[in-house]
């Protein structure tokens, strides 16, 4: 009478690594990822079931097929959660910073605005005393400056 041999740990183990590596989990949904977790998850066990302690061959290889597979991995919606969060503050400093460069070109200018007009009214002082000094000279007065900056 032929005895019956349970398979090993190590054989379910490698059946759930190929179905994984094929696209056909049983457990798992179809679109998972094979990592050593997802393997002793689809093989029924707990991940920390499958250690490089009892089945080093096995690890080595699940992790030879992860550096040689590129398998890409899918953003999660919590990360893409962040990568907009962080999209939106960078937008939120660039305004904030384009208002202050704002604010800093305006109070130049106003700056410039009354330096101006104090300079305008000094050459008015400056021409109307050189007139009370010398009436007869001919001195050309400056242009309004309404008409200047217009």
């Amino acid at each position: 009478m032929p005895t019956f041999k349970p398979k090993t740990a190590e054989a379910n183990f490698r059946e759930a690594f190929e179905r994984l590596k094929a696209g056909v989990p049983n457990v798992l949904p179809a679109s998972s990822l094979v990592s050593q977790n997802n393997v002793a998850k689809e093989a029924g066990c707990d991940p920390s079931a499958l250690r490089k302690a009892r089945f080093p061959g096995l690890v080595k290889e699940i992790q030879a097929y992860l550096a040689t597979s590129g398998q890409e991995r899918p953003i999660s919606e919590r990360q893409l959660r962040l990568k907009a969060r962080q999209a939106s503050r960078s937008k939120i400093e660039t305004i904030a910073n384009l208002k202050a460069q704002r604010d800093d070109a305006v109070s130049r200018l106003v700056e410039s605005d009354e330096l101006i007009v104090n300079l305008w009214n000094r050459v008015r002082d400056l021409e109307a005393r050189l007139e009370d000094l010398q009436p007869s000279a001919s001195i050309l007065p400056m242009k309004p400056f309404a008409k200047l900056r217009g």
